[in-house]
């Protein structure tokens, strides 16, 4: 009897799961409308705007069919409208100059709207002149946003982008149409606001594709959960690039910030709990998962406690009387009614952009590392030659020491003010501060007064050695003597073996 009771209850969990799917299914069905009912009208403006400018031009839409989210599909009309006017201004050329291209004299521009991986693809392309990225160096040049040198070196990939700031535009007159300054950057808010993201590719004298891709609905967001100090997250998936675990072994201190190597790449590491500023640093593992969020130029690994899984969930916005909480989108609710919070990835990586450039970003294993990682003795290495700063760092991780690297005096001496080290091994001859300044400041500063540096140095000069000596080194070892086992050697003479 006990046995069929709860056969009948798993029965009707089945049940009462499958109803609320159903439930869910036909709630987002209500939202959803032909992605056609909201860009009726732009076929027209498109041929009318055209025949203003003394251009032929044509409307080709694609999907009218596509369902979308009513409350995306009513804030899609800005952008399109803006997108559909540049194009008709700046990208189609007048009937003559496509005929003497070997176009013919009408214009066509394409939209079109598809589902692909759980999201909503909008591209719109036309076959004009396309942009001169020239013409684009230059301007960029002219208003100072660039120095000439450095646009120079600019890809047009990276040009492209300056399409998207504020105020920015390559037409010189103004006009009704375009060249007013609006435009790109409204497209782009747009897709931020709608969790999505805008792209730009040209060809130049063959046409201009943008393309923007956004969720397929508002309401709910396909999500990977993770924890961060008994508190569960969303990563809106549309966000994530991967989700990976990576050897604490593997994670590099380089230039004061720690790193590992995915794909050939260097990425930054950053902890979620400096982020959202968690009570406790996270406890060390011997793997770190790692969310990996961002774009080609901004790319970073998030540290998490825990992956949790993938889910889909329904939004939830905020209390209006809260305002905008800083890295948070908005709320949810798990199957078993645990609240959690969605994460607002754009706020996060400029929240990582600010604590990178303040020099505040935290180590991930942090000082709440288990009593196994604290006995592994930490040594900085300053050198300017990535060949011996390398070479060094090799061997003494070989012997067992946890070592962080500094590119020169100024960067050691930045690290050596937020982190605790067992022993520095300085070069000499380094910018913006040498190695007898790095000394120098080290012997002076009460709290560091007592760590031993060690100088390794091409000069091997009494008089040299006795320099380093006197700024209060404690070992002077010319690199013209220099080999592993006097490295070795000289350092465990200083602070004895790697573990205690």
């Amino acid at each position: 009897e006990l046995s069929q009771r709860a056969s009948e209850v798993d029965e009707f969990g089945w049940r009462m799961g499958h109803l609320a799917q159903r439930l869910y299914d036909t709630a987002l069905a209500c939202r959803m409308r032909p992605f056609g009912d909201g860009v009726g009208g732009l076929a027209r403006m498109v041929r009318d705007l055209g025949r203003s400018l003394g251009k032929q031009v044509r409307l080709e839409i694609e999907g009218e069919s596509t369902q979308v989210d009513r409350d995306i599909l009513e804030k899609l009309d800005a952008p399109l409208t803006h997108l559909l006017r540049n194009a008709v201004d700046h990208g189609i050329e007048m009937p003559a100059s496509r005929v003497a291209a070997g176009k013919p004299p009408e214009g066509l521009i394409r939209l079109s709207a598809r589902h692909a991986a759980g999201m909503l693809l909008i591209e719109l392309s036309d076959d004009g002149a396309g942009i001169s990225p020239e013409r684009l160096r230059g301007e960029v040049v002219r208003r100072k946003l660039a120095s000439p040198e450095t646009a120079a070196r600019l890809t047009e990939a990276e040009l492209l982008e300056f399409l998207f700031l504020s105020g920015f535009s390559t037409r010189g007159e103004v006009t009704e149409i375009s060249g007013r300054g609006v435009g790109l950057d409204v497209v782009q808010s747009m897709a931020r606001q709608l969790r999505g993201a805008v792209r730009i590719h040209q060809q130049a004298g063959q046409g201009t594709r943008f393309m923007l891709e956004m969720p397929l609905s508002l309401s709910v967001v396909r999500s990977l959960l993770v924890e961060v100090q008994d508190e569960i997250y969303a990563f809106p998936l549309a966000y994530v690039n991967h989700a990976l675990q990576v050897r604490a072994e593997d994670i590099e201190q380089l230039e004061g910030h720690q790193h590992f190597r995915f794909m050939d790449r260097q990425i930054g590491l950053v902890s979620a709990r400096q982020i959202l500023s968690a009570a406790e640093p996270a406890p060390f593992s011997e793997t770190v998962c790692v969310v990996l969020v961002g774009d080609h130029d901004r790319l970073y690994g998030i540290a998490v406690d825990r992956y949790v899984g993938e889910r889909t969930l329904v939004v939830q916005p905020l209390d209006p009387r809260l305002g905008k909480v800083q890295d948070v989108m908005a709320g949810s609710l798990m199957d078993d009614g645990t609240p959690l919070l969605i994460l607002d990835v754009e706020d996060m990586l400029r929240s990582v952009q600010k604590l990178v450039e303040g020099g505040r970003l935290a180590r991930v294993d942090g000082p709440g590392a288990s009593a196994q990682a604290r006995r592994r003795k930490r040594v900085l290495v300053v050198d300017d030659s990535l060949t011996v700063r390398e070479l060094e760092r090799k061997l003494l991780l070989n012997r067992g020491f946890d070592v962080a690297v500094a590119v020169d005096g100024m960067d050691g001496w930045n690290m050596l003010r937020s982190e605790p080290f067992d022993l520095v091994v300085t070069d000499v001859d380094m910018p913006r501060m040498d190695g007898i300044e790095l000394v120098s400041c080290i012997k002076a500063d009460p709290g560091l007064r007592a760590l031993p540096v060690m100088v390794v140095s091409y000069k091997d000069r009494e008089e040299d050695r006795r320099r380093g000596l006197d700024a209060g080194a404690d070992y002077y070892l010319a690199k013209g003597s220099f080999h592993d086992d006097a490295l070795l050697d000289a350092v465990e003479d200083l602070i004895g073996k790697a573990s205690t």
